[in-house]
């Protein structure tokens, strides 16, 4: 199944990329990476991830890559990646927002 990136799931990635950046490049480079790579794994099987449990909506589900959240919708024609958060942070509505 064909998977998307929404533009806030971007931005996010962006964010994540730029603070770890600061640091040090090189991780920072690595870890977006493995991020991005993981919707080979949604694409493939969609329902590997589990609920979100702030939502408690079969469709909205997660896979955790290291410290961060990869918050994903399935629509019938793709998957959506809305959000890509630290796991520390709590996650509202307005992340989540295409």
């Amino acid at each position: 199944m064909k998977v998307h990136w929404t533009d806030t799931a971007i931005d996010h990635l962006s964010g994540i990329y730029d603070y770890i950046a600061l640091d040090a490049e090189g991780y920072a480079k690595r870890m977006v990476d493995r991020l991005t790579r993981r919707s080979e794994q949604i694409g493939n099987s969609p329902y590997s991830g589990r609920m979100v449990p702030e939502f408690e909506d079969k469709l909205i589900r997660e896979l955790i890559e290291g410290p961060y959240r990869i918050i994903y919708y399935i629509n019938p024609e793709q998957i959506d990646v809305l959000a890509v958060i630290h796991g520390a942070r709590l996650l509202t509505e307005e992340m989540i927002k295409t």
